[in-house]
């Protein structure tokens, strides 16, 4: 693993209540980063465990400085608000973190429309107009990273057949963080993408693709934590414009055993479920 170090870096994301983007900020909160979180989840919810309030809790106790910013990912004042929040309480922004995202499994005939529309503006909407906020900071930074929770994208009839409204929104975070890359490089931004093999063990894999039965044979959020630590330490000229798979990344920093990011320890990692998009 990276000897590289987060300490005094800052980092917005959007979402971080829970699941991966909260385990993405405990990470960097090690280190002592700064986490600026924007996020809905002013209150409790009563299925889903955790605030954008207990996230920045948990954050300061992991060892890193945190700011909540109850809004939405949706709202371009919101956006605004939180990266002169971000800019004013850290002096700055090195990493926006695009971690919001809805999900939607249904089959194009019967995919409601607000449904659709919801995807369309937190996943790529969001993506692109949140980095596009940020990037006057980043441009100050020293290490500019943007990292999306997004899949490579892959023309298979197995995925763009599987529900197109979804893949339509995840392949869009994608083009959007691709085409940043493409447009910024000179610049000196880094923006990548960052997907797993297998399932995580997160609310969706419980309460959308498969309830507990799935979340026995998935991995944890650690393990996207982990591979999106060694993206963002890593310097931003050397590390853009790819779709990078957990696995692969943690590889290529050493790791050679995955075993303890089941989510049931001792399961092998033949038994555990494949992620969508990955042939």
């Amino acid at each position: 693993m990276t000897d590289r170090t987060l300490a005094g870096t800052t980092i917005l994301m959007s979402g971080g209540s829970r699941g991966i983007g909260l385990a993405i900020a405990l990470r960097a909160a090690r280190d002592g980063a700064n986490v600026a979180m924007l996020a809905k989840t002013d209150a409790p919810h009563p299925t889903l465990e955790g605030t954008v309030h207990t996230a920045a809790d948990a954050v300061r106790a992991a060892g890193g400085q945190a700011l909540a910013v109850v809004g939405d990912v949706r709202s371009d004042d919101d956006i605004a608000r939180a990266v002169e929040e971000t800019v004013a309480a850290f002096g700055g922004i090195d990493v926006v973190v695009n971690n919001a995202s809805v999900i939607d499994l249904s089959r194009t005939a019967t995919l409601a429309a607000k449904s659709y529309d919801l995807m369309q503006d937190v996943n790529v909407r969001g993506t692109f107009m949140l980095s596009r906020a940020a990037l006057p900071a980043l441009l100050q930074s020293g290490n500019p990273h943007i990292l999306s929770l997004s899949p490579p994208l892959n023309p298979s009839p197995r995925w763009l057949g599987a529900h197109t409204g979804y893949t339509l929104a995840k392949y869009g975070m994608t083009l959007a963080t691709l085409g940043i890359a493409a447009e910024f490089a000179t610049k000196g931004i880094a923006a990548n993408t960052l997907w797993p093999r297998t399932t995580i063990a997160t609310a969706a894999v419980r309460n959308i693709l498969g309830g507990e039965k799935l979340m026995r044979i998935s991995r944890t959020p650690e393990i996207y934590a982990d591979a999106a630590y060694e993206v963002i330490t890593t310097p931003a000229r050397e590390l853009t414009g790819r779709s990078l798979i957990v696995e692969d990344v943690l590889e290529s920093a050493g790791v050679t055993d995955f075993s303890r990011y089941a989510a049931v320890p001792g399961t092998p990692d033949e038994k555990l479920f494949p992620d969508v998009f990955l042939d």
